[in-house]
């Protein structure tokens, strides 16, 4: 039996490896699609598939992971109450493997600190700004574009930036006991 289409020519995965060697060679701004194509040894056009711009690639399969921030989310037990909820999601949301590669630490650090990425980054952190205030409306059933629920994902947002850039100042240390200090620092400050 035949396979139709194309064959594979390369991963999202393989793509990442070679982009992220080239930005540590060169600088993200001095790598372009085509030295990205080259090094995998695909063209252009197919390169394009997998990623629609070199600004996503640092990014990842954004939308599968959001897909599964959704799932995470959805598991949490429905007497939990809301702010654990919301923590524990986002803790184990930004729970990465010791080997993944490219190394989370780079990724983190070439989105936060590469100027050329902020604009794409910030429409990246309003989608995932977005999935909490779903989850957020959807336990008090308001809408996700009420105040409180957007409220939320915006500070959740400033936490999760916030122990990033802690945890990229300090190799020593853990992101998730970061994460959960600032959630902590913040209902304390609150109180």
């Amino acid at each position: 039996m035949s396979s139709r289409g194309r064959p594979v020519a390369t991963s999202h995965a393989a793509i990442e490896r070679v982009a992220f060697r080239l930005f540590a060679e060169r600088g993200f701004d001095a790598v372009t699609m085509g030295d990205i194509a080259a090094e995998v040894g695909v063209g252009r056009r197919t390169l394009f598939r997998y990623f629609e711009s070199k600004n996503d690639i640092p990014w990842g399969q954004f939308d599968r992971t959001l897909d599964g921030f959704r799932e995470i989310l959805a598991s949490m037990p429905a007497d939990l109450p809301l702010h654990e909820a919301v923590q524990r999601g986002v803790q184990r949301f930004n729970d990465f493997p010791v080997g993944a590669r490219p190394d989370h630490r780079d990724r983190m650090r070439l989105i936060l600190q590469t100027p050329a990425l902020q604009a794409h980054s910030a429409l990246r952190y309003a989608a995932w700004r977005a999935v909490i205030a779903e989850f957020v409306a959807a336990r008090l059933g308001l809408e996700p574009d009420d105040l409180l629920p957007r409220t939320v994902g915006h500070v959740c947002l400033a936490m999760a930036v916030s122990a990033y850039e802690a945890w990229l100042a300090d190799p020593d240390a853990e992101l998730a006991t970061l994460l959960d200090e600032a959630a902590s620092g913040l209902r304390d400050y609150l109180r």
